[in-house]
């Protein structure tokens, strides 16, 4: 473990022993109990390592973490704006006290690190959430992850690095705090202003980095982020190819392209702090803030969570702190008039603006319709459309959900005939009954063999997803949480339409052809969904159909004409 000041940075805390040191180390960690860290934990742990997250040498004791809840600093008063803690499930902490060490591993079971617990508790995620985030609203990504995906019990203490997380893609754009800040001083740069960034770059961002490098009379870092970022984004494998073609439009020897394996939290202001510090870190000395600095949206009632601003505003008031400056920017417009980009309080009243926005874009690569060469490279484009093909040509999946007895089944196999009939893609029925007996024959019936059943289902059909196919499911699945994990995860790679079969508990009882409803009656059946086991409907399905209203042909011909209409099929 080894400290580093540099001109272009404060002290540099980098966690990773000596080989020496990592052997030995290796030899008694194999007696340690082990935690696999998730994709989260694994950009935390790899920020902790090379130093990108200094001054934490670790995760966050509790005394930490409340304060930086509180009023963004560590007990100390060092300045740290969001919780970096190591969530575990209580099964995992009951094997664990005080002092204990246990190995962190990747999911292939490669020893990463080793934390010494100095502090373990239950947090009040509320609390948390409403201080940190401003609010309790899941539509937040950073508070549904909170609440939803966040294990229940927090360890804290110091980490010994053993060796960073492996990545074999992109190597020569993936440098160290230590490695960028040599990096830039070969170069001989001594302002450097970073770029945050998690989407790809079209002309507008060209614009106005290349005007805030100019402004801070530096040159420019961009610095996506390739951890995790909000759930929907465009793949980082896209984004970067998709950098590659746009760094070429700057001038030669005062831009460079490094990439950050950050988890972002969606934090607005809180976040945009964070990333200053980060920055600071890697040995840039500026950093753009624009409009709604890492904001996650709408919340659930149509409005933003943060104002557009509030993130400048805040790292204005601890720039001199953290000791790098901002460069602040407002949106830049194109006008037809100017035929360039301006400033949006550049602007003249007279003058025409024209604006794509996010949504706009993306409806135009799935629908396969032009987009001009005034907002975009066509390169980056022609490399978009690669990965965002048209939605006629992408995969997705129908997701049914009911009652044992609602006709599920039925009318997937009538889907299923359809869609075959038609040609084009395959199709790959995943009913219930099939699935428990191929990939989940030694599962029961608990709520946690249901939900992992359920999972085995989702991972399944969004891998045919990904790979453009038809993935046709008819499960139970009689838990919201669970259902919402499996779209979570098929809408990043492709269609998802949840079809909610909402027959009746006493029609579904009354057909019961497989004396299921009657032996649950009898106590003969344990946990039997709408009997002793609950089921959750869907909130805001795709669609809805009522098997006693409708015949299997006419429910899948419904189901067909909604995906006409949404572009999927033609």
């Amino acid at each position: 473990m080894t400290t580093l000041i540099s001109p272009h940075g404060g002290k540099l805390k980098e966690n990773l022993l000596s080989d020496e040191e990592a052997q030995e180390l290796k030899i008694k960690a194999a007696d340690y109990p082990s935690w696999d860290l998730n994709e989260r934990q694994l950009c935390d742990i790899e920020m902790i390592l090379n130093g990108g997250f200094s001054p934490l040498n670790g995760f966050l004791e509790k005394s930490d973490y409340d304060a930086v809840v509180k009023k963004m600093r560590l007990a100390d008063g060092t300045l740290w704006p969001l919780p970096i803690t190591l969530d575990v499930t209580e099964e995992f902490s009951k094997q664990i006290t005080k002092g204990s060490n246990i190995s962190l591993r990747d999911q292939e079971g490669v020893l990463i690190a080793v934390l010494n617990v100095s502090d373990m508790w239950t947090p009040d995620k509320k609390k948390e959430s409403l201080s940190v985030f401003g609010t309790t609203d899941q539509m937040h990504p950073g508070v549904n992850y909170l609440f939803n995906k966040a294990n229940p019990v927090y360890l804290g203490g110091e980490v010994s690095g053993v060796e960073s997380p492996a990545h074999y893609d992109f190597k020569h754009f993936r440098d160290s705090p230590r490695e960028l800040r040599e990096k830039f001083k070969k170069l001989g740069w001594r302002k450097i202003v970073a770029f945050q960034t998690r989407n790809p770059m079209h002309r507008a961002h060209v614009e106005l980095t290349f005007r805030a490098a100019q402004l801070a009379e530096a040159n420019l870092l961009i610095h996506p982020v390739v951890g995790m970022t909000k759930p929907g984004d465009i793949d980082y494998y896209s984004r970067v190819r998709c950098y590659e073609h746009i760094i070429k439009y700057y001038p030669e020897l005062t831009t460079t392209l490094s990439l950050l394996p950050l988890a972002m939290r969606m934090g607005g202001p809180r976040e945009a702090l964070w990333h200053a510090i980060i920055r600071k870190n890697y040995g840039c000395t500026h950093l753009i803030v624009g409009r709604d600095h890492a904001g996650p949206g709408k919340d659930s009632k149509g409005n933003d969570f943060y104002g557009p601003y509030e993130a400048q505003e805040l790292l204005a008031k601890h720039q001199k702190e953290v000791g790098i400056e901002m460069v602040p920017f407002q949106m830049m417009v194109y006008v037809k008039e100017r035929a360039e980009y301006v400033p949006a309080n550049e602007v003249d009243k007279e003058q025409s603006v024209l604006n794509i926005s996010g949504t706009e874009f993306r409806r135009r690569l799935q629908e396969g319709l032009d987009i001009p060469e005034w907002f975009s490279y066509s390169e980056i484009v022609d490399e978009l459309r690669k990965t965002y093909p048209p939605r006629n040509r992408q995969g997705f999946t129908i997701f049914f959900t009911g009652l044992s007895g609602s006709g599920k089944s039925t009318v997937a196999k009538a889907l299923m005939v359809k869609l075959m009939e038609a040609g084009g893609r395959s199709v790959t029925l995943l009913d219930g009954d099939i699935v428990r007996k191929n990939l989940s024959r030694e599962l029961g019936f608990s709520r946690e063999h249901r939900d992992l059943n359920i999972l085995r289902i989702g991972f399944v059909a969004a891998e045919i997803t990904k790979n453009g196919g038809i993935a046709i499911c008819a499960p139970i699945a009689p838990y919201q949480a669970t259902r919402q994990k499996v779209r979570e995860a098929i809408s990043s790679v492709g269609g998802f339409f949840e079809v909610f079969v909402s027959t009746s508990l006493e029609e579904c009882e009354a057909r019961d052809r497989k004396g299921l409803y009657a032996k649950a009656r009898a106590g003969i059946i344990k946990e039997f969904t709408g009997i002793s086991d609950p089921y959750e409907a869907p909130k805001s399905p795709e669609l809805e159909i009522d098997t006693q209203n409708c015949l299997p042909d006419e429910a899948a011909q419904r189901i067909i004409l909604r995906l006409e209409k949404e572009g999927y099929i033609r």
